[in-house]
């Protein structure tokens, strides 16, 4: 996501530190949910959401869409964990089965490949995603406001975080988004000492700010909007993970903000079968050959993943 630095509180226990990478925020269905700066000159648009020290433009940019490497690592491959906090979970919906058939279907998917051009310092990214599926925490959840408040949930939760620093653990919290503006995000920190990724999403039933409004009947509105969001967050934590930074544009744009709230296909399919309304992902290579779809700025690179 865009990148600014989220403040966060003094370490907790089991060694929590977390740095924050910004905010995925709302997409423009409900014109009640303001983002500040955003130009509202037109008619509500799908398209990105910049925070709050960006304006956004509808205009084409000037300067170059690409992104560029900034000389951190990128994760070649992620081991991922979904954590569902909150009272709620105890009746979850479709939403705890459908999130752990979202991440088990992800691995090898074309929708992962979009991401597979991207390099750091430590390799390349592949399509590999490998999911350990999900625990539940009864307790009462927290919002995002504080990042290391969801950290300390990772560490809560997970014993024994990927020895490889692969983990990307997602919070999926059971608290109403109320007047946030943001979705989701992702972010880093350290568990016992362990490189760890995590994200942080709230409870998307009902939210218009956060719908991508999928009309095929397969999934509650709910999962489906936790589904979009899920997508963004994983793609932008692979290609971008932590301090320095590995990939994003000129103006802090991840590969996941450059084609927020776009969408290139009706459903995208899945490895296990399984098919989802996914906003597309960025693609340097495929902005260079024209091969990719517009996103809200009128830039051709972004890839759906069909």
């Amino acid at each position: 996501m865009l990148r600014q630095l989220l403040i966060a509180a003094l370490a907790a226990p089991l060694s929590v530190l977390a740095t924050g990478h910004d905010k995925d925020t709302t997409s423009p269905y409900d014109p009640t949910v303001e983002d500040l700066n955003l130009d509202r000159g037109g008619p509500p648009m799908l398209g990105i959401h910049w925070a709050r020290e960006h304006a956004a433009s509808h205009a084409r940019p000037t300067r170059s869409p690409l992104m560029t490497y900034h000389g951190g690592k990128i994760m070649k491959t992620a081991t991922t964990q979904a954590i569902f906090w909150g009272p709620s979970w105890s009746n979850p919906g479709d939403k705890i089965t459908g999130i752990d058939l979202f991440y088990a279907g992800h691995g090898g998917s074309n929708y992962a490949k979009t991401s597979d051009e991207y390099t750091g310092s430590n390799g390349q990214v592949t399509a590999t995603t490998t999911h350990l599926g999900h625990l539940v925490d009864t307790s009462t959840a927290a919002g995002g406001n504080n990042t290391s408040v969801i950290l300390a949930e990772v560490c809560k939760m997970v014993s024994s975080p990927d020895s490889q620093g692969n983990g990307y653990y997602a919070v999926y919290s059971d608290v109403k988004r109320g007047g946030a503006q943001y979705c989701a995000y992702h972010s880093a920190g350290t568990c016992n000492g362990m490189a760890v990724q995590f994200a942080f999403f709230f409870n998307l039933d009902g939210d218009p700010g956060c719908d991508p409004q999928d009309t095929s009947g397969q999934h509650s509105q709910g999962l489906a909007a936790l589904a979009n969001v899920s997508a963004h967050e994983l793609a932008e934590a692979r290609t971008d993970p932590a301090s320095p930074g590995a990939w994003y544009d000129s103006q802090g744009a991840e590969n996941g903000d450059k084609c927020a709230w776009t969408f290139g296909a009706p459903l995208v399919a899945f490895s296990n079968g399984t098919q989802w309304k996914l906003q597309g992902e960025w693609s340097n290579a495929a902005y260079n050959a024209g091969t990719g779809y517009p996103n809200s700025a009128g830039q051709r690179g972004c890839l759906s993943g069909k």
